[in-house]
C-alpha cells in the first residue's frame, strides 16, 4: 500500500539519493528491454527516469503517481534514476498523443502543432516559449512596479473603435453595437488622472485581415501609460528599463527554457540608439509615410554594425499616420512626438507623447472630420485637466518569437486567433 507523503519534483531528485520518494507526471517515454523497461516520467519541473522490471506498458502520457527509492547512478539522466517503483495509475490509461511528445524537436508541421494544441504544447520545447513569455510577461509587471505604475483592468467591450473606425470587430451589445477593443488605450490615458502611471496586460483584437507571420487577430498587448512627462522621450526611457527587466526576469525565472531552446538574450543598451524617421528615409533612399518589414530589417542590421544594439528606436513617424491623440513634435510639426522600438529586425513597440489638452483634442478630431459624440466619455477626463503623458504598447508575441527565433508568432501564442483559425 503507498501511504500518502509529500510529493517531490523531477528537479529536486537529486537532493534525495537513498530516501524513497514519490513523483507524479506523465509517462513521457517508455522503452521496454528484455529484462527492464525505462520510464520517464515528466512534470512541470523536468523529466525522471524510472527503472521498472519487464512488461510495464502503460501507454504514454498515462497520468501515474510513482514511489520508488533514489539511486545514482552515473550513467542515468542528471545522475539518478529512481529504482524498484509501485506505480499508481491516477486518470486512466492515455491515448497516445498525435505526435511523439519526447522527441528533441516536434516532428510535425505548425497546422497540426496548432489542430492538437492542447496536447502537442505538452512537448517540453513547445512548453519553453511559453515559460519565457510569462517571464517576459513577470519582468514586465516587476519592472513597472518598481517604478510606481499601478497595475489596472480594462473592459475589452467598448462602445467606440480606439484607433480608427476600420480594422474592428462589431458585436451586438444586447441590442447595442459595441467592438473588441483594439487597444486599452483611451482607458490607460484617462487613468494617468488617477495614478499618474498605469500599465496593463491582456488581449486586443484586430481585425485586419493579414495572413502573414508577424500578425495575429488577438495578440497579447503590454501597455503603459505615464504623466508629468517632458515629452517622448520620457516614455522612451521607461520602455528601455522594461525591455532590459524583461530579459533579465527570462535570464533568471526560464533559465531552463533560454538553455533548452538555445536562446540568446540581448545585452539592452544603457541608451539605445535612435534615428529620425525622415533620416531613416534618407538611408533607405525612399520616402514613404510608414516603414515597410524589409526598412525594418535593413535598419536594425544598421544599427548592430553601428551602434553594436539588436535595439534601435525610429523617433518622429509623420503625423499622418499616427491617431489622432498624437502629440506633433513642436519643432516640426508634420512629424510627430512619438517612436517605434525595432528588435532584430521588427517593429516591437509603439509610442509617444499624447495630446493632454482639451481644446487640442476637439481642433485634432476636427481637422480629421471625426465627431465628437463617441469620443464623449474620453474628452471628458482632459477637460477636467489632465498632465502631459505618453505610453507605449509592446506585443508580447513579437518579442517571443524574437527572443526564441521562431519563424511564426503563431507559435508564441497557446491557442493563436487569425484570419482562419478559431478553434482550438
Amino acid at each position: 500500500m503507498i501511504h500518502p507523503t509529500t510529493r517531490v519534483l523531477a528537479a529536486e531528485l537529486p537532493g534525495h539519493v537513498g530516501e524513497e520518494v514519490e513523483i507524479s507526471g506523465w509517462l513521457h517515454r517508455r522503452r521496454g528491454l528484455k529484462s527492464v523497461t525505462f520510464l520517464v516520467i515528466r512534470d512541470r519541473s523536468g523529466l525522471a527516469q524510472v527503472v521498472a522490471g519487464p512488461g510495464v506498458d502503460f501507454p504514454e502520457e498515462t497520468v501515474l503517481r510513482v514511489r520508488a527509492t533514489v539511486t545514482a547512478n552515473p550513467q542515468a539522466p542528471d545522475g539518478i534514476e529512481l529504482t524498484g517503483p509501485e506505480f499508481t495509475v491516477l486518470s486512466g490509461l492515455a491515448v497516445p498523443p498525435p505526435v511523439s511528445l519526447f522527441r528533441p524537436t516536434v516532428p510535425a508541421a505548425l497546422p497540426v502543432i496548432l489542430d492538437s494544441a492542447p496536447v502537442t504544447l505538452r512537448h517540453p520545447r513547445l512548453a519553453a516559449v511559453h515559460r519565457i513569455s510569462a517571464a517576459s510577461v513577470a519582468g514586465f509587471r516587476g519592472t513597472l512596479d518598481e517604478l510606481g505604475f499601478t497595475e489596472i483592468q480594462t473592459p475589452k467591450v467598448v462602445s467606440s473603435a480606439t484607433e480608427s473606425g476600420a480594422n474592428v470587430f462589431k458585436l451586438d451589445w444586447f441590442g447595442s453595437t459595441a467592438y473588441l477593443a483594439q487597444s486599452p488605450q483611451f482607458f490607460k490615458q484617462t487613468m494617468v488622472g488617477v495614478f499618474e502611471r498605469v500599465y496593463e496586460t491582456g488581449p486586443v483584437f484586430r481585425a485586419e485581415p493579414h495572413d502573414t507571420a508577424r500578425h495575429l487577430a488577438q495578440y497579447t498587448s503590454l501597455d503603459a501609460e505615464l504623466g508629468f512627462i517632458t515629452d517622448h522621450r520620457d516614455v522612451m526611457a521607461v520602455v528601455r528599463e522594461a525591455v532590459a527587466g524583461m530579459t533579465a526576469a527570462v535570464a533568471g525565472r526560464a533559465a531552463g527554457a533560454v538553455e533548452s531552446l538555445a536562446v540568446k538574450l540581448p545585452e539592452v543598451p544603457a541608451e539605445i540608439p535612435q534615428v529620425h524617421f525622415a533620416e531613416a528615409m534618407r538611408m533607405l533612399g525612399t520616402d514613404e509615410p510608414d516603414l515597410a518589414p524589409a526598412h525594418e530589417r535593413w535598419l536594425s542590421e544598421w544599427a548592430l554594425r553601428e551602434h553594436g544594439s539588436e535595439f534601435l528606436f525610429v523617433v518622429g513617424y509623420p503625423m499622418a499616420k499616427r491617431p489622432f491623440y498624437t502629440h506633433p513634435d513642436p519643432a516640426r510639426p508634420a512629424y510627430s512626438n512619438s517612436f517605434d522600438l525595432l528588435f532584430r529586425g521588427l517593429e516591437l513597440v509603439t509610442g509617444g507623447q499624447r495630446l493632454h489638452r482639451h481644446e487640442d483634442y476637439l481642433a485634432a478630431l476636427a481637422a480629421r472630420g471625426e465627431p465628437v459624440e463617441p469620443y464623449a466619455s474620453y474628452l471628458q477626463a482632459f477637460a477636467h485637466g489632465m498632465p502631459p503623458h505618453g505610453g507605449f504598447a509592446l506585443g508580447l508575441e513579437r518579442w517571443t518569437a524574437r527572443l526564441t527565433g521562431a519563424d511564426n508568432v503563431r507559435r508564441t501564442t497557446l491557442f493563436p486567433r487569425d484570419l482562419h483559425r478559431l478553434t482550438p
